[in-house]
Order: C-alpha cells, then structure tokens, then sequence
C-alpha cells in the first residue's frame, strides 16, 4: 500500500469546478481504495480546514498567493513522510518540495502546456522531478520537444471520466432534456467548455449556418466567457441567423444532464488540446463527436467510429458537412453513440487512470 499526498494547484479548492481540481479527487478517491491518500489544497470559506471526501484525506492550507501557499504546503510537510507526492500543473512547487525532502520520491502531473513555457527557470525546476506525467501521448511528445533533457522521465496516464454519472439518456431523459430548454425534436449540437477564442466557437457558428440550410437545427452552448467576448458571439449568431441557447456556466455536478439533451457533441478547437476530457464525456455519454484534429483529440475521438476528425478546422464547412451526415441518421448517430461509449469504457475511467498511475509509482 502506498502512502500517496497530491498537492493540488492555489487558484481552486479541492473539490471544486476546474478541471485539474475535479481531476485530482476523482483519481484520489480511486487510488483510496487501496493507498493511504492525502490531498493538500487551499483554504476556502465554506470548507474545513481538514476533510474526508470518498476515503480520501483532504487538507486545506492557507492561501492568497503562490507564495503563501507553497509555504504553507512546506510547512505542513515538516516532520511528515510520504512513499510518493504528486505535484499537478506546478513545477516550481515540485521542484521545491523535492530540495526540501530530497529522499521522496515526488512527480509532477501535468495537465496542459500552460505552466511550462520554455524558460530556464522552468527547466531548473523540471530537473528535480522523479517523474513526470502527462495525460496524452500528444502532450509527452510536446514536452520531449521542449524539455529534452527530461524525456526519459515522462509518462502517460490518461485521464478518465465516471461512467455512471456520464452515460447514455433512455428515450425519456433525452426529450425531457430537451423540453426543459424547449428545443423540441430539432437536431441538437451541444458545445461544452470555457467560452475563449482558443475553444473555436466563431468557426461552430459559421458551421452551423452552412448546416442549418439543409437541416434545421439548435446549438447549445454550455460555458462562459468575458462579458466582451460574449456580447460579440451573440453578434455574430444574431447577423448569421442562427439559434443558439447560451446556457451559461453549468457546474460539473451537474453538466452530465447538458449531454443528455443532444445529439451530437462538437469540439472546433484552434490551439493545442492536450487531451480534451470533454469528448471523453461525450463519448460515455453516448454522442458522436466532431472535433478538431488537434492535440491529444485524435487519441480519444476515433474518425468515422466513433464521430470525425476535422483535418482543416479553422474551416466551418468541413465542421458543417459532418453535422448535416449525423443530422439525416439517427442509426449513424447511434452506431458511433454505441462506439463512443465501448472505447471509454476499455480506455477512460477512472480506474484506469488510477491503476496506471499507481503501476508507475510502485
């Protein structure tokens, strides 16, 4: 049994809506059912200072700034022993705890590129890592390329999803879904994720404009943006003549509903996506997937099974001529639906996830 502590990013409590945060507790609470798990994270009213969560021991230090956090994390450190600590998203953090227990094994687990730009002072703290891991194959090859130096320690572990919170709707939940938003029998794309320039959205309009042509159709929006942002989104929608509900920021407990109202789920990504578990949701919940051939997508998301790959996705016409294929069948929808849902559950649980992290740390 290994004695395992996670140090969870400073910007979001454990549990909370980011998706690093949701990652790291549901992988916690899959590795407590055979390791001693501890997970440290920042204060926050409304939480104790100390919490058990799915066997899982969460700790919550004090917070306001980088800084402050990383002190309190060291702090709390003292005098404590651990087999392994896994540090998520923050080299400077790993690198620290490393020179401060130099006998620990400790490990970063990277989600993203976000926090390791190429400077010489990431690539100080990257040389302390025992071993690093990524969530996709795409994202081990990006930091082989950035940080040669350290491409023997890298590792995959990709990142799961619960399957039986996120699945297929009986008849019924799909149209009540539906009906709550009053979109009727209309072929319904769904989109989920922050609303930033990155994520693709002016292209799903265009799409959906060409698409909407032959088809009559609704896209849902579920995620949120600036006020700027926005305001020139509604703009763009309202000049293309397009329906859209703009549902807003939806918590993750409670998203899995937004998946049950669609029929297909689209993700026009512009910039890399190290692995996109967005899709990985839509596939347990049995929609096919249009998404951009970028990033770790193309490990998830298999072209013609269980949806499509767009080649040129700054193109909307080639988004659109996907969505017109899936609106004219449903007996297409529903044979890459069923295809989604068996690739996730051989690949993408949470278990999986767990099980292979904890192979690496043994």
């Amino acid at each position: 049994m290994l004695k395992l502590l996670i140090v969870a990013p400073e910007q979001i409590p454990v549990p909370g809506n980011g998706s690093v945060e949701i990652c790291i507790l549901a992988i916690a609470k899959q590795l407590a059912k055979q390791h001693q798990v501890t997970v440290i994270s920042r204060a926050s009213s409304g939480l104790p200072a100390n919490s058990w969560e799915g066997g899982v021991h969460i700790i919550r230090v004090r917070s306001g700034s980088s800084k402050v956090y990383l002190s309190s994390v060291l702090r709390y450190l003292r005098g404590k022993s651990y087999d392994v600590i896994q540090v998520d998203n923050r080299p400077h953090y790993m690198a620290a705890i490393k020179r401060a227990l130099p006998h620990t094994k400790v490990t970063l687990f990277l989600h993203s590129l976000t926090f390791v730009p190429l400077t010489s002072h990431v690539a100080a703290s990257m040389k302390h890592a025992d071993l690093i891991i990524a969530n996709s194959a795409s994202l081990k090859h990006k930091l082989s390329s950035r940080f040669p130096a350290q491409s023997h320690k890298i590792r995959t572990a990709e990142l799961g999803v619960d399957v039986g919170r996120f699945r297929p709707p009986t008849a019924a939940e799909h149209a009540a879904a539906k009906s709550k938003y009053g979109i009727g029998s209309r072929f319904t794309v769904l989109f989920v994720g922050r609303v930033i320039p990155r994520k693709g959205i002016p292209v799903l309009l265009k799409a959906m404009h060409i698409a909407g042509k032959e088809t009559p159709m609704k896209l849902v929006i579920a995620g949120k943006g600036s006020s700027l942002y926005m305001k020139q989104l509604r703009a763009q929608a309202a000049k293309l003549g397009i329906s859209v509900i703009w549902a807003g920021k939806i918590s993750h407990k409670n998203i899995h509903r937004m998946y049950r109202m669609a029929d297909c789920f689209v993700c026009p990504s512009q910039k890399h996506e190290a692995f996109g578990l967005v899709n990985v949701e839509a596939m347990a919940s049995g929609l096919p997937v249009i998404a951009s051939r970028i990033g770790g997508i193309p490990e998830i998301v298999m072209h013609g099974k269980s949806g499509y790959l767009v080649d040129a996705y700054h193109r909307p016409e080639h988004f659109a001529e996907y969505l017109v294929r899936l609106s004219k069948s449903s007996q297409l929808r529903n044979s890459q639906g069923e295809a989604g849902r068996h690739i996730v559950l051989q690949r993408f649980t949470w278990s999986q996830t767990a099980s292979r992290l904890a192979s690496l740390y043994a």
